[in-house]
């Protein structure tokens, strides 16, 4: 294994993480954004206002979206696996 099959399998492997983790940061992204517009309207500064219902909102697109998640960890692993033995 030389150093540019490490970068590449490093590469892929920062991909397939950030592909599987952006919905549930879109979510938070997008819910603390909306908690923000509502706190300054109202003047309301309360920390748990903005960490609990982002917290269920990851929760939620868990749910939704986790039988994706764990394909596509699933595929990426069995395709890293399958690539080692190849290599040994």
């Amino acid at each position: 294994m030389n150093e540019q099959t490490v970068i590449d399998i490093l590469s892929q492997t920062l991909v397939i993480a950030l592909k599987l983790s952006a919905p549930m940061l879109l979510a938070s992204l997008v819910l603390g954004l909306i908690i923000s517009i509502f706190q300054t309207l109202t003047s309301i500064q309360e920390q748990t206002l903005t960490f609990v219902p982002k917290l269920f909102a990851v929760f939620l697109v868990l749910i939704i979206a986790g039988s994706w998640i764990l394909t596509g960890l699933r595929e990426y692993v069995v395709e890293l696996f399958n690539f080692s033995s190849y290599l040994g």
